[in-house]
């Protein structure tokens, strides 16, 4: 008989062939597929994709302990800026693990930070060039920041402490200036933010006549929380945006992709708010010159034109007299034309009429005679069918409930008929023939 083993002694025997010939610890690049905490231990699934197709040509499971996870985050994030999250390129040195009940694991020991860096920086150039290749990298800085940009409407999360920031920057400018703010809430740190940020950035478009500004604002969040804002298709939805776009999402340490393809980048929401009070400080500055010089060159013209009248003024009486002598004559000549070309007007209208008043009066004459032969021809015609010429030429009509009886069939048998003849009427009953 066959020696069979249990699940169990199988599982051992691959735990030992593991432990005696996977002793060491390796170093892997993959990507993260998915990554959970659970209760202060870190859970990942590795994946690696075929660089043509993007298709998964391997997965792996790998476990970081909760006493080993406990460094390696904050030493992560701390360096890379980044907090690890799904669709990371990681380094990661691990070994082998297999258990009689569990199956088999990876167990990560340490990460690479550098090498993620590096990735994200290569990741950051190949959205960058293909943004340029789009020609779309430079759009935004193409619009102008409108010089009474007061219709602000700001993506930021609900609540966040930098949004109250900006708000509060605003209401208390020192030149009073008012602003009509429009949150359009979205969320700003994790995974969603691409996707939270568009959809913000689609309903203000829906609205974007109503808006002179768009305001993207992040604050008190971890650096670590802004890989959102490093997505091709974030940069795309903003770099083509009609309004022009400021970002302040707090941080130094980096430029973001966002922040390359906005129209203005500052560093904090406060920042932002100061850059467009700046904004209208300036049209102001600008409207107070205008206004100044205006004023002047109206004082240089008015004196000018002062120095002129004066000069005029000393003129006018020798002016006005010659003036005067001219056109009293000029006036004089056009009297006699006017009184001529009126006198010959009134013939000539006179000669009109008489014409007129010989042609209306034979008009109507003809008029007259055509319309009385109308009517004698109309008596004719309306004599010829009179009834009583027809019942005096031995004719006769027969009623019917006061209508003439033109289809015998269609009288009832019994109805009573009424007959006109020529000197007077009687009645019938109708009878059929059976």
């Amino acid at each position: 008989m066959t020696k069979t083993l249990s699940l169990y002694e199988l599982n051992s025997i691959v735990t030992s062939v593991i432990d005696i010939d996977m002793s060491g610890d390796y170093w892997v690049v993959a990507e993260l597929s998915e990554l959970r905490e659970v209760r202060g231990h870190c859970y990942m699934e590795l994946v690696e994709k075929d660089e043509l197709s993007n298709t998964p040509i391997a997965k792996a499971s790998a476990k970081c302990w909760a006493s080993r996870w406990s460094m390696l985050r904050p030493m992560f994030e701390r360096i890379t800026g980044q907090r690890l999250h799904a669709g990371m390129k990681v380094m990661l040195s691990v070994h082998a693990q297999f258990h009689a009940a569990y199956g088999f694991s990876w167990i990560v020991s340490d990460i690479n930070p550098e090498y993620t860096m590096g990735d994200l920086a290569r990741r950051r150039q190949e959205i960058v060039a293909q943004l340029k290749a789009e020609g779309v990298f430079d759009l935004q800085r193409e619009l102008t920041l409108p010089m009474f940009a007061q219709r602000i409407a700001v993506v930021s999360s609900d609540g966040a402490a930098g949004y109250g920031d900006f708000c509060r920057q605003l209401a208390d400018n020192s030149a009073h200036y008012i602003y009509n703010v429009e949150l359009f809430a979205a969320t700003m740190q994790g995974e969603a933010v691409e996707r939270s940020v568009i959809a913000a950035l689609n309903r203000i478009y829906s609205r974007h006549d109503s808006f002179d500004v768009v305001v993207i604002i992040r604050g008190g969040g971890a650096t670590s929380d802004l890989s959102g804002f490093d997505t091709l298709a974030l940069a795309e939805n903003v770099a083509n945006f009609p309004l022009p776009v400021i970002t302040g999402i707090g941080h130094d340490r980096d430029e973001s992709v966002l922040d390359m393809v906005a129209h203005t980048r500052v560093k904090t929401p406060t920042a932002a708010a100061q850059l467009l009070i700046d904004n209208l400080a300036r049209t102001e500055s600008m409207i107070d010159a205008a206004r100044q010089s205006i004023v002047d060159c109206m004082q240089r013209r008015m004196q000018h034109e002062r120095v002129r009248v004066e000069s005029l003024s000393t003129r006018i009486p020798v002016m006005f007299s010659l003036v005067k002598t001219k056109e009293e004559a000029r006036v004089d000549m056009l009297s006699r034309r006017i009184e001529a070309a009126t006198q010959r007007r009134i013939a000539t209208a006179l000669m009109q009429i008489d014409s007129l008043q010989a042609k209306l009066q034979s008009a109507v004459n003809r008029q007259l005679v055509d319309a009385r032969h109308r009517l004698q021809l109309i008596e004719q015609r309306v004599e010829a069918v009179n009834p009583e010429r027809l019942l005096q030429r031995g004719y006769s009509i027969t009623t019917y409930n006061g209508r003439a009886v033109r289809n015998a069939t269609e009288l009832p048998e019994g109805a009573v008929v009424e007959t006109r003849v020529e000197k007077g009427k009687f009645t019938s009953v109708v009878t059929k023939n059976k």
